[in-house]
């Protein structure tokens, strides 16, 4: 059985625009996703920790982590979309049980891969998996691989071995995010407001360049609130408040930003 990745969604396409990451993307190269099941895959979450889980009955539900005040947006999109949660899930289960997880993923990259985003849904759910990525990259010096991430622990343990071409972004929200400033990682933070990111003297990323970009790896950075919230909440009052104002926070609808 193979693995799947998943071609670029509308703002990982963004990339394709961005002059530093052009010679990521000569010759017709693409952009793709790799992408686990939430929640399953994701040791450290905490303020976004959601997994759908399969009823007896055999209908999926949604169930937000005990400290969850942000709904996870991956997990949203599992939840609705049949063919989306059995892909996930059959890259996580075909990941774990292999015991060679660099050259089995390296038998499944892209040929034509230019830039692959590490986990838009999922996790490194375990230190192996998180080492065969930093020798995946160490293997394929011309493809740029990125991700953001809670499982800090892997992180700090392999500090002095990512390569230049594996860019990492700490997501805070987990828990373990005191290790962000113990090892001074590049981080992330969700704002629910553009107000907010300016205060925190942070710049918006709304197309994942941030992220992505080589030159940036050591720059934080913000995203704004996204996915479907629960009601009544922070969160979905901050989504309400931003579709008001015409603020871009969902990339699949063109808004301008305020």
């Amino acid at each position: 059985m193979k693995l799947k990745f998943s071609k670029a969604n509308i703002k990982l396409k963004r990339l394709g625009s961005v002059k530093e990451l052009n010679k990521y993307l000569f010759d017709k190269r693409k952009v793709y996703s790799f992408d686990l099941i939430s929640g399953h895959s994701c040791p450290f979450a905490q303020d976004c920790l959601a997994k759908v889980i399969i009823m007896p009955d055999g209908s999926k539900k949604l169930i937000d982590g005990k400290d969850a005040n942000v709904r996870c947006f991956s997990a949203s999109q599992e939840v609705i979309y049949k063919n989306v949660y059995n892909s996930r899930m059959h890259n996580f289960n075909l990941i774990k049980s292999n015991d060679d997880k660099i050259n089995f993923i390296e038998s499944h990259l892209p040929k034509d891969a230019g830039i692959v985003r590490i986990h838009v849904a999922g996790d490194f759910f375990n230190q192996d998996y998180f080492d065969a990525w930093v020798e995946v990259s160490k293997n394929n010096p011309n493809v740029l691989f990125y991700a953001y991430t809670k499982s800090l622990p892997y992180w700090v343990a392999r500090l002095n071995e990512i390569p230049d071409n594996f860019i990492l972004t700490a997501s805070y929200g987990g828990r373990r995010d005191a290790l962000i400033k113990k090892h001074n990682l590049r981080s992330v933070k969700i704002v629910h407001s553009t107000y907010q990111a300016r205060k925190l003297k942070l710049q918006i990323d709304h197309d994942d360049s941030h992220a992505a970009i080589p030159s940036k790896k050591h720059k934080d950075f913000a995203l704004l609130i996204h996915g479907i919230q629960k009601a009544k909440t922070k969160a979905s009052k901050a989504i309400q408040r931003m579709k008001k104002l015409g603020v871009e926070f969902s990339y699949g609808i063109k808004r301008k930003a305020a």
